[in-house]
């Protein structure tokens, strides 16, 4: 995954030097960080043990918040071990279930699918654990007591991109929307942003809106009969990055590649495509914030004493923009550094 895999020098050294006090302030200063605020929370005299599980590293999107979430997991002298979800419901609970036989400092899970971790997560909290939910909801709110949920507005993801390809197409036009995991509340909203913008524009068809469950490989099996069964299709809206340049890779090969692109996430690959016009639009999902959000309302919990509700909220938004080419590099300079 460009731009995120390997840190340069000068950060390897600023990571290393931040391993003593004064240097440790001098970096969080440079990052815009209140050094007194990361002495409070910062680096604990022992190191944390945390636990983290997202949907699947398979996605870029999860990948690029495993690196966030070591890299911040150093600097605040967290230990960070991983389970893998695999993009499959039963497999990640299998490994949640493994979590829960532990002990842990604190967790941090984005699920797969609603509901589908409850149980385990539950008696992570029963046992004193704070548990932070990312992304996607473990369960609503009121019916378990994460620590805190850190998340976009997905509705506002999904009709952002939407209704930049609304308007490219100058209200009028046919249009696919591929979702990612039906299960997964941040598609369900990126879905329900998609069909308010759509609704507002009577001249503009919808062909289809099948899931691909956040899978590639399955993206371009859908887009193989998409092109065939479909002469017309101006846009397409996905609910992932990963989703809409596997697709496009579909539409270039056969000849397709007048159709507008938009997809969630804003993942290095997506905002060079954007750069060059191979993709129309995308909006930031903050893998970085979210994971390393993560990161530090597990120490601010451990170290700082704070508390559900009253230190930090219930639920912390994490928006980021919509990328276009005025934005772009900017975009990926915060992404290198872990920072969005």
């Amino acid at each position: 995954m460009s731009g995120t895999k390997d840190f340069s020098t000068t950060r390897r050294d600023l990571l290393q030097a931040a391993a003593t006090a004064g240097a440790g302030a001098a970096l969080f200063g440079s990052m815009g960080i209140n050094p007194a605020l990361a002495a409070e929370v910062g680096r604990s005299e022992k190191p944390l043990k945390a636990a983290f599980s997202n949907a699947g590293l398979q996605a870029t999107w999860c990948a690029q918040g495993k690196q966030a979430a070591e890299f911040w997991g150093k600097l605040f002298n967290v230990e960070v071990t991983w389970f893998d979800g695999q993009l499959d419901a039963v497999k990640q609970r299998a490994a949640i279930d493994n979590m829960a036989s532990q002990k842990w400092d604190f967790v941090a899970i984005q699920a797969f699918g609603i509901g589908t971790l409850t149980q385990p997560v539950q008696k992570m909290i029963d046992a004193g654990t704070p548990v932070i939910d990312m992304d996607t909801l473990i369960a609503p709110l009121d019916q378990i007591n994460v620590h805190s949920f850190l998340a976009p507005d997905n509705e506002f993801m999904g009709a952002s991109v939407t209704q930049a390809l609304c308007n490219a197409m100058g209200g009028k036009g046919k249009i696919i929307m591929t979702q990612g995991a039906l299960g997964h509340t941040g598609a369900q909203g990126r879905a329900k942003g998609f069909n308010t913008v759509v609704k507002q524009f009577p001249n503009i068809e919808v062909l289809d809106t099948q899931p691909a469950d956040w899978d590639v490989s399955k993206t371009a099996r859908l887009w193989e009969t998409y092109l065939t069964k479909y002469p017309q299709i101006d846009a397409a809206f996905f609910h992932n990055d990963d989703m809409a340049l596997a697709a496009a890779n579909i539409m270039k090969a056969r000849g397709r590649t007048n159709i507008l692109i938009g997809g969630v996430d804003a993942m290095p690959p997506a905002i060079q495509a954007v750069s060059e016009g191979r993709m129309y639009a995308t909006v930031r999902n903050p893998s970085c914030r979210i994971h390393g959000g993560a990161i530090i309302a597990g120490v601010s919990a451990v170290v700082g004493g704070e508390k559900s509700g009253q230190g930090i909220p219930k639920n912390v938004v994490t928006d980021g923009p919509v990328v276009t080419k005025a934005n772009a590099a900017g975009m990926q300079w915060m992404q290198d550094h872990f920072l969005i």
